[in-house]
């Protein structure tokens, strides 16, 4: 098969029978021996346990089994912040604890019913908690379209595995714009569901982190999400089920929507031309498809939000266990230490106003506009090499990260979904996304318009160059 086939033509190829589970398997295993000592994507493998689970499914087939489930004998990793049973889970540290997880995420249970094959896991920084995949652990995770470049964070690995054509898919997760940022640096669809859309045993970061993944193509992430948006009785967020399967979004028409182009951030960072010109150049796609298109000069986000959001990421390093934090890497020691002098009174306050931020800004969506247009990231991906500024200013996010998290941390905040397509390429040659924001549960809108543009301006044949 073509080492950039959609998740979703790899699954009918299997059904088919064009290929088998293994021969997929093996085939993409072949890719990441080849490709991963570069790149550094996938960081564990169970080459063994796959194979095993490839044959077995391969011999239902054979036998004639019609009752398969939609990405059955399709490879996908998982990100190494969250566990699977059996399996190591490092959370990118050499503080993390030694053995193996005693239990798995509900979206890895989810994979499994949808028929996916778990091979290897991949790359993350420490914690998740910055915007490129670099750890000590481990060493840089590098871009496939230039490995002198970050392929983003914190789903990195997930992120440079899927441009490079090691696997069609890739787990991910997003708490503050870490499938998007990905998918902008790689080139690739990352859609970040609403809150409680995919839900998890204990919500990360107080429900503004969100299970996920990267993929190729639209329709693949429409069917993930139906894949791994579940009901979940014993949550605390549910997000309402969807009129319709995700899947049969796009090729709908989205209607005639009132879209806003924002290219303004809240940080006070610069806007690269690059990514300026990627908003516009998808402004004029949208007004060209009968959408009616204005600009927006100021950002929806207050930056004052940013100190109450930094307060529950440093909380949120309590959720790790067994954690040897005398070698923990210096920003995240820095982020334990001061979550530990923020008082619960502080904490609840800082939740009350993110709350109140939330509702001001989510009522923009169906009031003012429909449909809200920005960059991904303010910045192309910067070079290999940006851990080094966090570890010399450990107490404060360097410019690199919030260039890189600047349009993207506000939604994770809101729970709203949004979208990173990969619309533009820099005269760098790397990929520059263009992030699509609707409202509250609206991910069927969000799909629908996504796929109007993937029609208008195809990205299947760009990839990067691999051996």
């Amino acid at each position: 098969m073509n080492d950039f086939a959609s998740a979703l033509d790899t699954a009918a190829a299997i059904r088919r029978k064009d290929v088998s589970p293994l021969e997929v398997l093996d085939a993409s295993l072949d890719r990441v021996d080849k490709r991963n000592p570069e790149l550094n994507a996938v960081i564990w493998r169970n080459d063994d346990e796959a194979r095993a689970e490839a044959r077995v499914l391969g011999e239902r087939i054979a036998a004639g089994a019609d009752d398969l489930p939609p990405f059955a004998g399709v490879p996908i990793p998982i990100k190494d912040l969250t566990p699977v049973e059996g399996q190591p889970v490092t959370y990118g540290s050499l503080g993390a604890p030694d053995g193996v997880s005693d239990h798995s995420e509900r979206v890895v249970d989810a994979y499994r019913r949808a028929g996916f094959i778990l091979t290897g896991r991949t790359n993350t920084p420490e914690f998740g908690s910055i915007t490129v995949t670099e750890n000590l652990r481990y060493g840089p995770t590098r871009n496939p379209w230039n490995p002198e470049h970050t392929p983003g964070g914190s789903s990195g690995g997930a992120g440079a595995a899927v441009a490079s054509g090691m696997f069609s898919v890739a787990h991910a997760s997003d708490g503050g714009g870490s499938i998007r940022i990905p998918a902008s640096c790689c080139g690739l669809v990352g859609l970040k569901p609403s809150r409680g859309r995919v839900t998890s045993v204990i919500p990360g970061w107080q429900g503004m982190s969100t299970e996920g993944a990267l993929c190729r193509t639209v329709a693949d992430a429409a069917a993930l999400l139906d894949a791994m948006s579940t009901p979940d009785h014993n949550a605390w967020w549910n997000a309402p089920s969807p009129a319709a399967p995700f899947a049969t979004e796009p090729g709908k028409d989205p209607g005639r929507l009132r879209v806003v182009l924002n290219t303004v951030t809240a940080f006070g960072v610069p806007v690269d031309e690059e990514a300026v010109a990627a908003v516009e150049a998808t402004g004029r796609l949208l007004e060209a498809a009968g959408h009616q298109v204005e600009r927006l000069d100021a950002d929806v986000f207050d930056a004052a939000a940013l100190g109450p959001f930094l307060h529950v990421v440093n909380g949120g390093l309590a959720e790790h266990e067994g954690i040897d934090w005398a070698k923990v890497e210096p920003h995240n020691r820095a982020a334990y230490a001061a979550a530990q002098e923020v008082d619960s009174l502080t904490f609840t306050r800082d939740l009350d106003e993110l709350h109140r931020m939330t509702r001001q800004i989510v009522a923009r969506w169906g009031d003012e506009f429909d449909l809200l247009v920005t960059p991904t990231m303010a910045i192309e991906p910067p070079p290999v090499g940006v851990l080094k500024a966090v570890h010399d200013a450990p107490e404060l996010p360097p410019i690199e990260v919030l260039s890189m998290a600047g349009f993207t941390v506000v939604f994770n905040i809101t729970g709203q979904p949004a979208i990173s397509l990969p619309l533009h390429t820099a005269a760098s040659g790397l990929p520059v996304g263009v992030q699509l924001v609707v409202g509250p549960w609206e991910e069927g809108l969000l799909l629908r318009v996504a796929a109007q543009l993937e029609a208008a301006a195809p990205w299947s044949d760009r990839h990067p160059p691999v051996s």
